[in-house]
C-alpha cells in the first residue's frame, strides 16, 4: 500500500498544522467526567418509540412479499 499523502491530506495538515498537535484544554473549572458518566451520555437510547416494532413489521412484510413472489416465479416456471 502506498503511504504517500494526497494532495487534499497535505493541505488539510498545513491548514490545522497550529492545533494539531496540540494539547487538550483542561478545565479549571469543571473537573473531568468520570468513564462511566462519559459513557453512559453516549449509549444507545430509544429515541423513536416504536421505531423498533415498525421496523421489524416492515422486515415481516417483506419476508412475506418475497415469498408470494418466489411463488408466484414458480407458477410462471410451470
Amino acid at each position: 500500500m502506498d503511504n504517500e499523502l494526497t494532495e487534499k491530506e497535505k493541505l488539510t495538515i498545513k491548514k490545522y498544522s497550529d492545533i494539531i498537535d496540540a494539547q487538550r484544554p483542561v478545565s479549571l473549572k469543571h473537573p473531568a467526567m468520570d468513564k462511566m458518566k462519559r459513557a453512559a451520555q453516549f449509549s444507545p437510547f430509544a429515541a423513536l418509540t416504536g421505531y423498533e416494532d415498525t421496523v421489524e413489521s416492515a422486515r415481516d412484510q417483506f419476508v412475506k412479499d418475497l415469498e408470494l413472489f418466489g411463488e408466484h416465479m414458480e407458477n410462471i416456471d410451470d
